[in-house]
């Protein structure tokens, strides 16, 4: 048929772009702009299938597990269109990526696309001319095990966190989640504070000396290692106990002073006792994975991993890199000779070995990407040639993409590594009659790959030792000691994770792959259960009761020797060596091994949310972590019991916000509960009704606030009415930044209560101008518009001329007259132009029409254009904030789910569907 063409389906806007221009004519190539359909919302499904198996999950579990899926409303718009170009293709090529993912989203559009022409699936691991071309030359069918390992991950995801988190929501607090991965993580970095917690550290003291040997021109320093023969103690030898783990010698600090005097004395004679060279070797990293890209970008560039692999997309996409979600180190012979070829240029023959390095992963089953991620082509751009295409963290993770995989094919760095040890003789001393110093130092002969690129290190612990630069010295030589000094040092407890570490740790564990792991640390952080200090992630009270929860009653699911199998199993489904519904099935319902998720949660007898919120410090001090967050329950000296009742009276005391969880020991406890009581102090009486006016210390600091009065007593014998009126809610306000509790006056808490003040009307728009507070502080509102203040007594002072003064100034200062921090061209979806803004909550990426928040560790500058069309359509699909009452329901045109058919005749083998599909 004249005029027909080769539809090519993709998931990403840039992609279609890149991709067509190299097809050419004859093909038409499209974007589904990520998944068509997912799963139900359970209280959306239709009244006729809302009562059966399906009305829980959306899952129909007694039925296989089979899901039951929908087209989303946003997304229907984009499945027409793709519908209309389907009609006059000839045939459909699914280009979607090569992974789980990918192929789940080629098997959905199969399957709502319901085509009548050919269909094949292409493949392809870069975005360049020749890989565009030779994989549309080279089709495979659809996997229909990696479409059913993803949907097994997918309704795994749905089981597991429509039965696990009501139970966190009744138990610990509301809006709450569970998830295999993410309840895994969160336990993790529970785990390392419970460490720190229980830390004791230990002190040692050690000494260091300038040492010159005799007729040398240079000296270097030298540290105690041993006396009399005996090693001293070092802060490897102590356990997380403080208790000495070694046979060694602890240090104090008059022995180290008395040391030092000895050493520094005249009569102490000191020589080098021996001097041992080694050869020096260290091979280079391999390519990165997903998992080291990710650490590495944090340790080098501090990327948070949803940055990086934000910017990774774009590179990928735009042909500058391979597919970034993979977990193979491979290199294909394509890219081996490339690197080895300009390393060779770059850095000289000598800097490339021999034969090409073959790299293998750790990972038991590397997935289905089949390259590690490196520059894309047969011939790499250097940072120089991209540095006019490529800018801001664009170009940094490329060059650091580019340096690693050429420093991957390069030689090793060679060198040797010298020991010198010093003995001296010490006179009169009462600490030892001999002391050996010892310093190491190594000289790069050949920096080999080093030269290209050298890999970061995270926090460790302990000491590290120095890299000294030695003089020619021989055996026997005499030596001066000069400038000794006695060191003293506490043992350090267990670092933080950090995005990278707890990336890391969750690979060495086998939980969750690596297109997973930014989602992961975005959930636990954006949920509440971590916070980000710098870069450590630091947990919240509420992650110690989640985690204690599970702990107690889901045991199985939060051990991590359990979750990594799962992980394993999924594999197992990908290859084609398990059955999706036979797991689930087993998973659910229990088999010899487990008991099942159905019988956990159906036996889970009374748990006592006080117990699972509370941790007891002393008898006297325990922490509750409540609905407004943590708080201590204290018990005074002098506290009698209730004659009434017989209990003992107990005080609430706040927790200061930024306060760690390791940070409350039982000596900071005791400090917060011996601090002065601060009292509601009244101030008067407000004169315009008579209420009184009182300043408080709340969980958020000092407030003024207007009692109500009490209601009235009923008389006795007077009949009880249920009242439908809500008690009034009292007027409150914070205290200024430069007001105090004990010195507010009534005059200054009835300025604060009158908040907000209306300044006067804009003359052009009649808009009243208020000047006010707020969670960022003070600023102005005039409509929708506002402007910051820079000082808080300003909401006073500022008058009419002056807001408009303010008013008529940019936003954003001088960096532009546009209200928006980046500018795109049109979302897809809706055809407006996307921007990214700074609004009062901060910043966020609308269209016109949506708005989405942008999350927290993700820099509004680093925003592209794929991630904010991605976050509109998430946020699109989730459709509009709940209401407050529920509107009338509404007939659904989902169909029943109908009876299993045969896929339309392809060339591609299309998985049976027994799945609903309302489109």
């Amino acid at each position: 048929m004249s005029g027909t063409k080769k539809l090519v389906i993709v998931e990403s806007p840039t992609k279609m772009k890149s991709i067509a221009g190299y097809l050419g004519d004859g093909y038409e190539v499209l974007s589904s702009v990520g998944h068509i359909r997912d799963l139900a919302e359970p209280k959306k499904l239709p009244a006729e299938v809302k009562k059966g198996s399906l009305g829980k999950f959306a899952v129909d579990i007694d039925n296989d597990f089979e899901p039951y899926y929908v087209v989303s409303d946003t997304k229907k718009k984009t499945v027409a269109e793709l519908k209309r170009a389907l009609k006059d293709a000839d045939e459909l090529l699914l280009a979607t990526d090569e992974d789980r993912e990918g192929e789940a989203i080629a098997w959905h559009l199969l399957q709502v696309l319901k085509p009548k022409v050919p269909v094949k699936r292409m493949v392809f691991h870069e975005i360049t001319k020749d890989a565009i071309l030779a994989a549309k030359d080279n089709t495979r069918e659809l996997n229909d095990s990696l479409v059913d390992a993803q949907e097994t991950r997918r309704i795994l995801d749905r089981v597991y966190g429509y039965e696990i988190s009501p139970v966190l929501w009744r138990k610990v607090g509301p809006g709450l989640s569970a998830g295999r991965v993410q309840s895994a993580a969160t336990r993790l970095v529970v785990d390392r504070e419970r460490e720190r917690l229980a830390f004791v550290a230990a002190s040692y003291w050690d000494l260091t000396a300038e040492v010159t040997p005799a007729d040398a021109e240079s000296s270097f320093e030298a540290k105690l290692v041993r006396l009399d023969g005996t090693r001293i103690a070092t802060g490897r030898d102590f356990d997380d106990n403080g208790t000495l783990t070694a046979k060694v010698r602890q240090l104090d600090e008059a022995s180290a002073t008395a040391l030092a005097a000895s050493l520094s004395a005249e009569t102490t004679s000191a020589r080098i006792s021996n001097l041992e060279t080694k050869p020096y070797s260290r091979r280079p990293a391999a390519p990165f994975i997903t998992s080291t890209l990710q650490q590495e970008a944090a340790r080098k560039l501090r990327f948070s991993a949803r940055q990086t692999m934000s910017v990774a997309q774009s590179l990928y996409e735009n042909g500058y890199i391979t597919y970034m979600r993979t977990d193979s180190v491979s290199l294909s012979k394509q890219a081996t000779d490339a690197a080895r070829a300009q390393a060779r240029s770059l850095y000289g023959d000598d800097a490339v070995p021999e034969k090409p390095r073959l790299y293998s992963g750790k990972s038991k089953n590397a997935q289905e990407a089949h390259e590690a991620i490196r520059p894309s082509g047969d011939t790499f751009r250097t940072p120089q040639q991209v540095k006019n295409a490529l800018h801001g963290n664009d170009f940094k993770l490329y060059e650091l993409i580019w340096k690693r995989t050429v420093a991957s094919q390069m030689a090793d760095a060679k060198g040797q590594t010298a020991t010198v040890t010093v003995e001296a003789e010490l006179q009169g001393s009462e600490v030892a009659k001999s002391a050996e110093l010892t310093a190491s130092g190594t000289v790069i002969t050949f920096r080999g790959f080093l030269a290209a690129y050298e890999e970061g290190q995270d926090e460790v612990r302990g000491d590290r030792d120095k890299n000294a630069k030695l003089p020619p010295m021989t055996e026997g030589q005499a030596a001066a000691l000069a400038d000794v000094e006695a060191k003293g040092h506490e043992t350090s407890p267990p670092p933080r994770y950090t995005e990278a570490s707890l990336t890391k740790r969750l690979e060495e564990l086998g939980i969750g792959r690596p297109s997973t792991y930014a989602q992961i640390l975005s959930t636990i952080v954006d949920r509440g259960y971590v916070t980000q200090r710098g870069t450590a992630l630091v947990p919240n009270w509420i992650a110690f009761s989640v985690v204690r929860l599970l702990e107690e009653h889901f045991s199985d699911l939060v051990e991590y020797d359990f979750t990594a199998g799962m992980e394993e199993d999924l594999d197992r489904i990908a290859a084609g060596d398990a059955r999706r519904a036979d797991w689930l099935n087993a998973f659910y319902f229990g088999n010899d091994r487990h008991a099942g998720l159905r019988h956990v949660v159906d036996n889970l007898g009374e748990i006592d949310a006080r117990e699972i919120n509370s941790v007891r410090i002393d008898d006297q001090i325990t922490l509750r972590i409540g609905k407004y967050g943590p708080y201590l329950e204290v018990i005074d000296d002098d506290a009698t019991p209730d004659a009434a009742t017989g209990e003992i009276p107990v005080r609430r005391v706040n927790i200061p916000q930024d306060l760690a969880p390791d940070e409350l020991t039982l000596a900071k406890a005791h400090e917060l509960k011996d601090a002065p009581v601060v009292h509601d102090r009244e101030l008067g009486q407000n004169p315009e009704n008579g209420k009184s006016i009182v300043v408080k210390d709340g969980r958020f600091g000092p407030y003024v606030t207007e009692l109500e009065p009490e209601p009235e007593t009923p008389a006795e014998d007077a009949p009880k009415k249920k009242s439908t009126k809500k008690a009034p809610k009292p007027r409150t306000a914070s205290l200024f930044k430069s007001m105090s509790p004990e010195t507010v006056d009534l005059e200054q808490a009835l300025q604060l209560l009158s908040l907000p003040r209306v300044v006067g009307e804009d003359p052009e728009s009649g808009d009243p101008i208020t000047a006010q507070n707020g969670r960022f502080g003070p600023y102005l509102k005039k409509g929708t518009d506002s402007r910051s203040l820079q000082s808080e007594e300003q909401i006073f002072d500022i008058d009419l001329a002056g807001a408009l003064e303010i008013f008529a100034q940019p936003k954003y200062g001088g960096r532009r007259a546009s209200s928006a921090l980046k500018e795109f061209e049109e979302d897809p979806e809706s055809g407006k132009p996307v921007r990214v803004k700074d609004g009062r909550f901060g910043p966020y990426v609308t269209d016109g029409t949506t708005n989405v928040t942008i999350p927290k560790g993700e820099d509004p500058q680093d925003m592209t254009f794929e991630r904010a069309v991605q976050m509109l359509a998430d946020k699109r699909a989730k459709g509009p904030a709940k209401p407050r009452k529920k509107a009338p329901a509404k007939k659904s045109t989902a169909k029943k789910a109908p009876a299993k058919k045969t896929a339309a005749k392809t060339s591609t083998s299309a998985k049976k569907s027994t799945t609903s599909s309302a489109e």
